[in-house]
């Protein structure tokens, strides 16, 4: 009997050791930056093409929030994205990513470009001048990148798909692409206020998707805020309006429709 139940626990010792080993390809570092905006400091991902270190070319960039869920299983509590398995399959992988980590019990806060009279938050434009002043000129210096916003994608899901609607629409000069996935509008209501009163630009490139069984609302404002930006002259070859039947607000979702946002929004569109 005491043989069996050493043999069971070292049997669950394997498979806990197995389920907390990384998954990160080996593309991935990462470095910890002060984030002066957000008086704390940030970890942040960087995943780098495997022929980045024998040439001399230079790569567009994808700022990613919520870095924790994109390539490794063993810092993300619900599942990854796997972003770097798949970046790792293509034969071309002509882009550099950069995952910036959430905060966790300030989520809200820093990924909400208003504040909710309910959830609080607000601080989502310090959260983008901490992207814009020190992540990009960290990355711009250190890596071999094309720093112009031709170049430079934001993506997120929920609140940081929120996000990188804003950062978009609000940093043109910035950021010329976006990655929206299952985002979070109805915590701000005022973003729509924002591209009313905003010139979005005509080189502006927009992917949504959305399952229909997130919400009752995220289907309904995200084609609200299609219409909204068709309104203001973005012509309808700049927008892909994704709709997943069934689908929930989860990794999943999200992962198994990463590499379509991808190719649309970046491949064959650097030169």
């Amino acid at each position: 009997m005491k043989n069996s139940l050493t043999f069971l626990f070292s049997l669950l010792l394997i498979i806990a050791n197995l389920e907390a080993q990384s998954t990160a390809s080996k593309q991935i570092s990462t470095f910890k930056i002060e984030a002066p905006q957000l008086n704390s400091h940030k970890t942040i991902w960087v995943y780098t093409p495997k022929s980045y270190n024998n040439s001399k070319q230079t790569y567009p960039v994808i700022y990613m929030f919520d870095a924790q869920n994109l390539f490794d299983t063993e810092t993300s509590y619900v599942g990854e994205w796997n972003v770097d398995e798949y970046l790792d399959t293509l034969k071309n992988q002509n882009i550099i990513i950069v995952g910036i980590e959430h905060g966790n019990e300030k989520r809200i806060e820093e990924l909400t470009p208003y504040p909710n009279p309910t959830y609080g938050g607000g601080k989502g434009d310090a959260f983008m001048q901490f992207i814009i002043n020190t992540v990009k000129p960290h990355i711009d210096s250190t890596y071999r990148t094309k720093p112009e916003a031709k170049h430079t994608s934001i993506f997120g899901s929920s609140l940081g798909g929120l996000m990188a609607f804003y950062a978009t629409i609000k940093y043109p000069g910035t950021f010329s692409k976006a990655g929206i996935f299952s985002p979070a509008f109805w915590i701000n209501n005022d973003i729509y206020d924002l591209v009313r009163a905003s010139e979005v630009a005509s080189t502006s490139k927009f992917f949504f998707l959305a399952g229909t069984k997130e919400s009752d609302t995220m289907v309904p404002n995200q084609e609200k805020m299609v219409a909204l930006l068709l309104s203001k002259g973005l012509k309808i070859d700049n927008i892909q309006n994704k709709i997943i039947e069934g689908g929930e607000h989860n990794e999943a979702l999200w992962r198994s429709n990463f590499p379509q946002a991808y190719q649309w929004l970046i491949a064959n569109n650097n030169d």
